[in-house]
Order: C-alpha cells, then structure tokens, then sequence
C-alpha cells in the first residue's frame, strides 16, 4: 500500500433486534426491508398465537422463543442471545415487527454513532414525517409528557421514546437493562442519560401499524403502557 493509500474504514458489526407478538402479516416485510448491511436479523417471538415465528424464519431472520409476554423480557431475550455469540455486535439496533417503521432509514440511524461518535441514537417520530393516524393522541401526549419528564430531570433533550434506535453494544450491557415489559425504551434513554452517554436523535418516518396494536389498541395497553413509563421515570429519579 502506497503513503497515499488509506486503509478501507472497518464496518461496524450491526444486528437487529425485534420483539415479535401476533405479526405475521407485517413482520415478514419488516426482515425483507433491514438492510444488507445487517450482518444477524433476531426475532423474538414472543408468545405468539398464529405465524410470526414461521414467517420470520422463512424471511431470513433467526427466530427466538420468549415464552414469557413482555417487550423488555423479548429485548433481554435477544440481548442474551447476542452475548453468548464468539462476536457480538458493534452496534444494536431495535425494531419493532409491525411494519410502522422503515427498516430501510436504519443507515441514518446509525451514521452519528459510526461517523460522530456517538452511544445512543433515538429515531424521532415526532422529528420525521408522520402518517395521519400513525399515532393515536394517548401516544403522542404520552410521548410529550415522558420527555418533558425527562428534560426537566435528567436535561436531555428527547422528543420521542421510539422503539427505533441503535446503540453501541458494549454501551448497552454497561446500563444493565433490566425492565420487563412497557419500561424498556425510557430505562435505557434515563440510564444513557445518568450514565452520560453521548446520545441524539435523528428524524425518522413512521406509517399506520399493520394489524391492531397490542398497547395503542386497547384502554388496558394504554394506561398499562403510560403508568409503566411514569412509574420508571419516577423510580429511577
């Protein structure tokens, strides 16, 4: 190699994480739309009823049994997979399986992490161009009241909780995520936040859900989901 010559940049290993329940009609599409870039595409069925797993699998994703329901327990499943690999990856990315998201922006997810240096990158919906009807108003008023929570206490700078967003792994495994079930995305912005992780946020699209949301859907989901959110910010203050 000549003194003029540069080294060709080290790709970063990036695996996807995505929580599974009831999504055999969308999560096919989501595992077709990840990037080539993705070197491990995990879906953690998570006590699913009808297809997910087998459609998953016959899309090309490895396929993980969470019998226990609960989105953090589904995360932490994966997470523990990713661990016992002889290479985990550089970077983590989540998804959810319901085809809300464009898999295909997970390039401008991870670009501040890659190119700026960043630990965490949160995907904003509330920054991207937002499909009428994507969101229902409990979500977008949750939304705004957890962030305002958390500018108040924590002073970071969040406009959304979204399930899209890559991380450093190592970052990751060093907060020691732990909640279950509907706390899982603000634990992780609250202890990159205690933990002083460089983090931001990039804009990213989002469309109506394929199918009935398991926690927008119903009276239950929606208050389960926004007592969860305020009890962890509460607790961890």
């Amino acid at each position: 190699m000549s003194p003029k010559e540069a080294a060709p940049p080290i790709q970063p290993i990036i695996d996807v994480l995505i929580p599974a329940y009831n999504e055999e009609d969308s999560i096919g599409k989501v595992v077709h739309d990840v990037p080539a870039m993705v070197r491990h595409i995990l879906v953690v069925n998570n006590c699913s009823t009808d297809g997910t797993a087998s459609v998953a699998k016959a899309a090309g994703a490895i396929v993980l049994d969470e019998p226990q329901m609960g989105y953090g327990k589904a995360c932490l499943k994966g997470m523990a997979y990713l661990s016992s690999l002889p290479k985990p990856p550089d970077i983590l990315v989540f998804l959810d399986g319901d085809y809300s998201d464009y898999p295909e922006q997970l390039p401008d997810l991870i670009e501040p992490i890659v190119k700026e240096g960043y630990d965490m990158v949160i995907g904003s919906r509330a920054r991207g161009n937002r499909e009428k009807g994507a969101m229902t108003l409990p979500q977008v008023f949750g939304n705004w009241l957890a962030t305002t929570l958390l500018r108040w206490i924590y002073k970071v700078e969040y406009t959304d909780l979204g399930p899209f967003r890559a991380i450093r792994w190592e970052r990751l495994v060093a907060l020691g995520m732990v909640d279950q079930n509907y706390g899982w995305t603000v634990e992780m912005q609250i202890k990159a936040a205690k933990a002083g992780l460089k983090t931001t946020e990039v804009p990213v699209d989002y469309k109506k859900r394929i199918g009935v949301s398991k926690v927008s859907g119903t009276v239950k989901g929606v208050f389960g989901a926004g007592y969860k959110i305020l009890w962890t910010i509460w607790k961890y203050w």
